[in-house]
């Protein structure tokens, strides 16, 4: 049964993205927050399929402890999950992405007119100006920055793998970064097409106040997110 729930979702995740990336369209002559809108959408219609295909739902805690305006949003990356699910939270989310996928078509046309903000992983010190820039330009219209500090998705349980340009980005952007804990690499698997059903559970941490210095803080962040990974991977799989 989850061999086919999950093809079934696989094939209506696709449909679905496919529909709403040619419906979006006209976002592209229209004010940003039209697209930022529709991925919204995107993220919404996706967390029901997986409730009703899969029976995968969200358990969403710490949602009090989000600061408004703009902020940094360091979050745990096991899974596809995050990047539309983290969309739904936040009012005028920006996400950090690898330039590539500025270079496909549609998807690629709508990340620039939503203005993520793009990293060249090969270009070295230049690509973290240029995403610093980004970043404070982003914060100054209150948008809410979401980076994943190890940069790829990572198995659930797999040993931290964290770069220190997310150190870096918190040093430069002067505002309160939020850490958040995940385990949706439970349900999701990266580079499998199975679904398995039970509970995401996603636990926003306290917000680390602007001010510290790069190496306390990349200690502080990395320690909050996996011990609260481990204690939410310990759930899920006891669940």
């Amino acid at each position: 049964m989850i061999t086919i729930r999950s093809i079934l979702f696989n094939l209506l995740f696709y449909l679905n993205l496919a529909v709403l990336l040619i419906a979006a369209l006209p976002t592209l002559m229209m004010p940003r927050r039209a697209i930022i809108g529709m991925a919204k959408l995107w993220g919404r219609t996706t967390l029901w399929l997986l409730r009703f295909v899969c029976h995968i739902d969200v358990e969403w805690r710490g949602l009090e402890k989000l600061p408004p305006g703009g902020i940094l949003v360091a979050a745990k990356h096991q899974s596809t999950w995050e990047t539309f699910a983290l969309l739904t939270l936040f009012p005028d989310p920006t996400y950090v992405i690898k330039r590539e996928l500025m270079w496909l078509p549609l998807f690629g046309w709508y990340t620039r007119h939503g203005g993520m903000i793009p990293v060249d992983r090969g270009a070295g010190k230049a690509a973290l100006s240029g995403m610093i820039g980004d970043a404070r330009l982003a914060l100054t219209e209150g948008r809410q920055i979401i980076i994943f500090p190890e940069g790829t998705r990572r198995p659930a349980g797999a040993a931290p793998n964290y770069k220190f340009g997310v150190a870096h980005l918190y040093a430069a952007a002067g505002v309160p970064c939020v850490p958040v804990a995940l385990n949706s690499g439970l349900f999701w698997p990266r580079r499998r097409f199975l679904r398995f059903p039970g509970t995401i559970r996603v636990e926003i941490l306290d917000p680390i106040p602007p001010g510290a210095d790069r190496d306390t803080f990349f200690a502080k962040l990395q320690d909050e997110i996996e011990t609260a990974t481990a204690r939410l991977i310990a759930e899920g799989r006891m669940a």
